[in-house]
């Protein structure tokens, strides 16, 4: 199995999904019908779409960790050449964090309250690399810094609820990239987060992404958050994959009536000055 690997050695395609059908088995609902994308070494791919659309379902499965009562009914996920249906739970321990690895809203949730986020980060290092107290903590405090906590050392000794949202969302980036995955995925990762913020967060993700040469995925049912970052965009909608192509094309030519509302809408926000600039690489 492949699924340890490094930046020189994984394959061109990291993650293929391909006629994804995922199912509620409790009333038989289709909830993602026959989804196909592929992400490749160093791509930005952005994926768009309305809450309940089967966009971060669709990524829950990629990652293993489908909520209880949903299952894959028929389709392949592959990451780094491996069909994750033949993942034993040993396999999965391993994959995620080094293979693969995710950010999601409400950072708050995902830190224990009880423990000062600095140890929680260290603890992540001693158990999954194996690193001493005094190793483990020195390389936290190293990845506060690397994620712009300007005070490190203080950070360190603070609990969750001393912290913003933003300062939460920093942390749980740093634990991210802890053990140098291959993909990371932000789902939805800057929604509840005010505008400044956001932008911050969303430029530190890029800037981990390109440092550490990882391949990423961008989440979010905002267009314009997705538009300032990807190389390719998927569209989501009712379970289905609507559209898809380069960020420069989506955005200038939708082809799909949701797309263009989609660009309509956010057209009062800036996101018309976007694809103005990027008219000019349509061909």
């Amino acid at each position: 199995m492949s699924i340890l690997l490094t930046a020189d050695t994984e394959p061109e395609t990291v993650l293929r999904v391909h006629d994804l059908r995922i199912v509620n088995e409790v009333d038989e609902v289709v909830l993602v019908d026959g989804v196909d994308f592929e992400l490749r070494r160093g791509e930005v791919l952005g994926i768009v779409g309305e809450s309940g659309s089967g966009k971060s379902i669709s990524l829950r499965a990629v990652l293993g960790l489908l909520p209880a009562g949903l299952a894959i009914s028929s389709g392949t996920i592959e990451l780094f050449g491996d069909d994750t249906s033949r993942f034993t739970g040993v396999d999965w321990n391993r994959v995620r964090g080094s293979g693969i690895t995710a950010v999601f809203q409400d950072p708050g949730s995902y830190l224990n309250p009880s423990i000062p986020v600095g140890k929680q980060v260290a603890e992540v290092l001693r158990v999954k690399r194996g690193l001493g107290r005094r190793a483990a903590k020195a390389q936290a405090l190293t990845l506060l810094e690397e994620v712009r906590i300007h005070d490190p050392e203080l950070v360190f000794r603070q609990y969750p609820h001393e912290l913003s949202g933003g300062m939460l969302q920093r942390v749980l980036l740093a634990i991210a990239v802890s053990l140098e995955p291959r993909i990371l995925i932000a789902d939805e990762a800057t929604t509840a987060l005010d505008v400044t913020v956001q932008a911050e967060v969303l430029d530190l993700i890029v800037d981990l992404t390109e440092r550490h040469g990882l391949s990423l995925i961008v989440v979010s049912h905002d267009l314009a958050v997705v538009a300032q970052v990807a190389d390719d965009v998927v569209v989501f909608r009712d379970g289905v994959i609507v559209e898809r192509g380069s960020t420069a094309h989506v955005l200038h030519d939708p082809q799909h009536e949701y797309t263009r509302l989609l660009v309509s809408e956010h057209e009062l926000y800036g996101i018309d000055r976007f694809t103005s600039e990027v008219a000019a690489h349509v061909s």
